[in-house]
């Protein structure tokens, strides 16, 4: 059985069974159970959505701390662009990046640099028109893994290049073994993420073998401290090296306004993103080239794991573009870097298959039909499943009984009652025994 590692988890403390998690799972996987939620670790993206709506917090996410720095020689930043929109009145990257080295990080290495690789590297690929449109970005990983789960005929659209992330790790570990003369086994390369999918791409990684990141650390975790930092700063050293289109990956819509191709579309929230991929799914959409998709809303500054409100951090990023050129990275002549791209294949993840016999699956999909129509088709998720056919799958598998639906067990209660008036009023009356 395959072993999954999940950002998200349940604290079973604080969790109340108030089923508000079930509603927003783009993939089904929250069930409630006797009182508290339960997460179906196989369909589980780490989108986030579960900790973005809890009201009691009894989702959270698992990250990298700090502390880990200490188990490497020399430790590399890896801030993403989404960091700048959490700091008001921001006009100079180089107070983050200082402040980043003044908290212990021996070098910094900005995402938005490997971004601008990226976005130049794309518009290799698709100028060689070998990709198939419209070609998906890779770049949210909560997407691809939904994309994985849901949308197997579109594995084959996915864009085949790391993500910035990735590409920065492997960029700045070159460059910190160049410098240093340390193994790469010495160097520790701490990404800053604004949400928990990306904590997961490191761990169990899509496309690629091995993450070359050594762990996550939240913007959230990283604020407090940064923001004293940058406070007290005597001097700020010259380290950015990133422009407009690096930085503007941050929000929706950054990522395609960088491939300079006016054939895009943008969307961001998880329910637009499953929309669209519908709609991509079945044909609706044409004559576009390339779909950016965030799972969260604004893009990655509505990180569950940032600070500041997704609006107010995106207007900052659009005042921060304004100080900054156009692009301050590009690749060399020729074709796309090796490094740059997945050594593996997206495949199908069939967790939400019925049965792997086609057979008995025809007939669990009728049975799940059949017993549907006994349901009123609420969806009210009293009954711990977040719609009513998806407890009809539920029954069908076995992990739940008709009776839980309250609808149902009403009607066999009343059922219960009127048989019971019928015996009252039918059945004679036995004779009292005489002395």
């Amino acid at each position: 059985m395959t072993e999954f590692y999940h950002s998200v988890t349940l604290d079973e403390t604080k969790c109340v069974g108030c089923t508000n998690c079930i509603k927003r799972c783009p993939t089904e996987a929250i069930r409630v159970r006797g009182g508290k939620a339960v997460i179906a670790s196989e369909r589980c993206i780490d989108c986030g959505e579960c900790i973005r709506i809890c009201p009691h917090h009894a989702k959270r996410a698992r990250f990298t701390h700090l502390s880990k720095l200490s188990e490497f020689e020399y430790n590399i930043a890896l801030p993403a662009p989404s960091l700048y929109g959490q700091f008001n009145n921001l006009d100079d990257i180089d107070y983050v990046l200082t402040g980043l080295k003044e908290m212990g990080f021996d070098d910094i290495f900005e995402v938005s640099r490997a971004a601008e690789l990226v976005s130049e590297a794309t518009r290799k690929l698709m100028e060689e028109g070998e990709l198939k449109r419209p070609v998906i970005s890779s770049a949210c990983p909560a997407v691809v893994r939904l994309i994985r789960v849901r949308f197997p005929d579109l594995c084959e659209h996915v864009l085949p290049l790391k993500s910035p992330m990735e590409t920065a790790a492997a960029i700045a570990k070159k460059e910190a073994a160049e410098k240093t003369g340390l193994p790469a086994d010495k160097i520790g390369c701490f990404f800053l993420t604004p949400c928990p999918a990306k904590v997961t791409d490191i761990k169990m990684p899509l496309g690629i073998e091995k993450s070359m990141v050594d762990g996550a650390i939240a913007i959230s975790e990283v604020f407090p401290e940064l923001s004293h930092v940058m406070d007290h700063l005597e001097s700020i050293e010259p380290i950015a090296n990133s422009g407009i289109i690096g930085v503007g990956w941050s929000t929706s819509g950054g990522e395609s306004a960088a491939l300079l191709n006016e054939k895009y579309l943008a969307a961001d929230g998880i329910e637009n993103v499953i929309r669209v991929l519908e709609e991509i799914e079945d044909e609706r959409i044409g004559e576009l080239d390339f779909i950016e998709l965030n799972a969260c809303a604004g893009g990655c500054v509505g990180g569950v794991l940032c600070v500041e409100n997704p609006y107010v951090a995106k207007a900052r990023i659009q005042r921060l573009r304004k100080y900054l050129p156009v692009s301050q990275n590009h690749l060399r002549g020729g074709p796309v870097p090796e490094v740059m791209e997945w050594n593996t294949n997206l495949e199908f993840s069939d967790v939400l298959t019925l049965s792997s016999d086609l057979k008995e699956a025809m007939q669990m999909m009728a049975r799940i039909d059949e017993i549907e129509k006994e349901f009123p088709g609420l969806d009210c998720g009293a009954c711990g499943a977040p719609t009513c056919r998806a407890f009809a799958e539920d029954v069908v598998k076995g992990m739940s009984r008709k009776a839980e639906c309250i609808f149902v067990y009403r009607k066999q209660m009343q059922q219960v009652a009127n048989t019971l008036s019928e015996l009252e009023c039918g059945v004679p009356l036995l004779p009292k025994d005489k002395d």
